[in-house]
């Protein structure tokens, strides 16, 4: 076994950092020597996070103690990293930010997206787009290697894998895509809100983005020339997201051409899988099944007599939305194995 690399999670008592905990703590590779929290300082782990009781003696300490470590993974809440990301690269060799902040290359980009100028817009170029699947369709890969990594937003990773078998094989007659996306609470974070509050949330099927979703910014840079028009829906789940893509193929196109994209696509990828049964319930792809799990189902339907195609995927947006495919990716960065820590099968019922 190589040499256990030291992690420090900043703003890990949030759901995207505790999710991060709980996979470094099996991770053969890591070693997790800090975990920070302003509001929790002093406390341990498993008073904030109670499925980790008896995983870890780590308790959390302020942002002021932090020291150096070989990983430092910056969880905290959108826009807070990148006014400080100079004094967090001064204790890494490696950073990972879970939020927003260095997700968009473009300033202008991210202005229009976040209704700001970026704090600092020289140092979004040298943060590499932590998606493994898309970066394997690159002609140069930039994840192996690298040492800023930016976690992609949970709606934009489902809707990414979705539509990358059909932009790769060049199958999409049209640039504009419809998504629709039904998310579960945590994807709005820990901090409570009006929104988020039990008795407004429970029972809900409330569409919250109709238009506008900042994730659209991420898949047009994943894929120029598409235009996705998305929309997020709340949905009664506390994880998971499943987004359904609507697109239109060439005429001519079948269902054979869009297994074959498919198959092209994502036959050795380790976390994505192909739905495609004929018969029972499971037919499609559906979060319930991939709660806790780095996994991406996909699968997709297709009118023959118009030629609209449904794409849809399934993730967990705490694990593959977030936590998970960052770690995928620090393990791709690093040159091991990228299972690693990721083996959870999930659960059925």
């Amino acid at each position: 076994m190589s040499e256990r690399r030291t992690v420090a999670i900043v703003g890990a008592s949030g759901y995207a950092g505790g999710e991060f905990l709980r996979l470094a703590l099996g991770h053969p590779h890591l070693e997790v020597t800090q975990v920070t929290s302003e509001r929790h300082a002093g406390l341990p782990v498993g008073l904030v996070h109670p499925n980790l009781r008896g995983s870890t003696r780590l308790r959390f300490r302020p942002l002021a103690e932090l020291e150096d470590a070989d990983v430092v993974v910056a969880a905290l809440p959108h826009g807070l990293l990148a006014g400080q990301v100079d004094a967090l690269l001064a204790r890494a060799t490696v950073l990972i930010d879970l939020s927003a902040d260095f997700r968009l290359r473009d300033p202008a980009a991210f202005e229009r997206t976040y209704g700001g100028p970026h704090p600092n817009p020289d140092r979004l170029r040298e943060f590499v787009y932590a998606n493994p699947e898309l970066d394997r369709t690159r002609t140069h890969p930039e994840l192996p290697g690298a040492t800023r990594l930016a976690g992609c937003g949970c709606v934009a990773t489902a809707t990414i894998l979705a539509l990358l078998p059909l932009v790769r094989g060049g199958l999409m007659a049209r640039q504009d895509v419809i998504v629709e996306a039904k998310v579960g609470s945590s994807a709005a974070g820990h901090e409570p809100g009006p929104a988020s509050h039990h008795p407004e949330r429970a029972g809900v099927v409330r569409t919250y983005a109709p238009v506008g979703h900042r994730h659209e910014a991420e898949v047009r840079q994943a894929f120029p020339g598409v235009a996705p028009h998305l929309t997020a829906t709340a949905v009664e789940r506390i994880r998971g997201i499943q987004v359904t893509a609507h697109t239109w193929l060439h005429d001519g196109s079948s269902e054979r051409d869009v297994q074959a994209a498919l198959a092209d696509a994502y036959a050795d990828e380790p976390f994505v899988r192909i739905v495609s049964a004929r018969k029972g319930i499971h037919r499609v792809p559906d979060p319930k099944g991939l709660d806790g799990t780095n996994w991406c189902d996909v699968g997709f339907a297709l009118d023959r007599d118009s030629g609209r195609l449904v794409m849809m995927a399934a993730i967990d947006n705490l694990v593959k939305g977030t936590a998970g495919h960052a770690l995928q990716g620090l393990n791709v960065a690093m040159g091991w194995d990228e299972r690693a820590g990721l083996g959870f099968p999930g659960l059925h019922p």
